[in-house]
């Protein structure tokens, strides 16, 4: 069962969400976190998949700030749209999104596990979570980041909680200089590099960057992962 929400930010902020019920009582929660091309129906389809493993979704739309309802493609004026928008986009004010949005399933599954999964900048996103959720009282059970572009940036930042990162090994958007400073820093956090696959493999709805096999494996050791820390 889906449904859409309102959330509202500490700043004030009132923005949509798209929420993915499991079929029964929910073992924890995953705040699922877009990509540059809003909660469209890629990002719906990944929520109600971890649904259906049991778990209550909440993906909250990061863009309602500049405009409400958008939804993506990835490709013509769509694309474009969407890298304008990637430029205005500020980590530091998104994680009062994501905040609201943990707040949420907080409250929903009545203080079980909460996990944070998030793809592209929802990846960057889903590691500042790890970062500096605390400021906000976000205290995640454990963090994914899916090809988080920019993490290189954040790369110091002591995570709060297990954090597990998967990258395609042909990534033009995140190279060695990105990963090298996290795996350095961070030698607990697991980073899976999958050959023959570049940004964006998980966008099943791409056949430009599908990568079936690389998807398959990461989404089982992501279901694992948040099996173990939530479930």
């Amino acid at each position: 069962m889906s449904e859409w929400t309102k959330l509202k930010a500490v700043d004030g902020h009132e923005l949509s969400a798209y929420v993915a019920r499991p079929a029964g009582t929910p073992v924890g929660a995953v705040v699922l976190i877009q990509e540059i091309f809003g909660v469209n129906a890629h990002i719906r389809s990944v929520a109600d998949g971890y649904a259906k493993d049991g778990f209550l979704v909440v993906a909250p739309a990061l863009f309602d700030r500049f405009e409400r309802g958008l939804e993506l493609k990835y490709d013509g004026n769509d694309s474009k749209r969407a890298y304008e928008l990637y430029g205005q986009l500020n980590p530091e004010v998104q994680l009062k999104d994501v905040a609201a949005a943990y707040e949420f399933a907080k409250q929903e599954t009545d203080g079980k596990g909460i996990g944070v999964v998030g793809y592209c900048y929802g990846g960057l996103m889903s590691w500042v979570t790890a970062t500096q959720g605390v400021r906000l009282k976000v205290q995640p059970s454990c963090c994914v980041a899916y090809y988080p572009g920019g993490i290189g940036k954040y790369a110091t930042g002591e995570p709060s909680c297990p954090v597990m990162i998967h990258i395609g090994a042909e990534d033009d958007h995140i190279g060695p200089a990105q990963v090298e400073p996290v795996r350095k820093a961070h030698p607990a956090v697991e980073v899976f590099i999958y050959p023959g696959a570049g940004h964006a493999f998980n966008r099943d709805q791409d056949p430009t960057k599908y990568r079936a096999e690389a998807a398959k494996l990461a989404r089982e050791r992501t279901l694992r992962f948040l099996q173990t820390h939530i479930a």
